[in-house]
């Protein structure tokens, strides 16, 4: 081996730049990646709110329907023997 010529000492530049860069690029995706699940997390909560809200909706409907009916048949029913009970007065 030759003695005059020293090995450096140390981490060479070239090494630290590339680590740096590469835990910038690690650290950039992993709060992308953060960023997106939050979003998609949010997203679905609205959407389940949402869900349930059509359900109840829905049932809600059903239950004003079977009233609305109820109403026209007693309207249906009640209907001929007013004009029946009048009739029979007039007489």
């Amino acid at each position: 081996m030759q003695e005059g010529i020293e090995m450096p000492k140390g981490v060479p530049w070239s090494l630290v730049s590339m680590t740096a860069l590469s835990i910038t690029v690690f650290l950039l995706l992993t709060s992308f990646k953060i960023f997106l699940s939050s979003k998609i997390y949010y997203e679905s909560k609205k959407v389940n709110n949402l869900r349930q809200d059509v359900t109840v909706l829905k049932a809600e409907n059903i239950m004003l329907q079977n009233k609305v009916e109820a109403l026209r048949f007693k309207n249906r029913v009640t209907d001929p023997l007013f004009v029946m009970d009048q009739e029979g007065a007039l007489d």
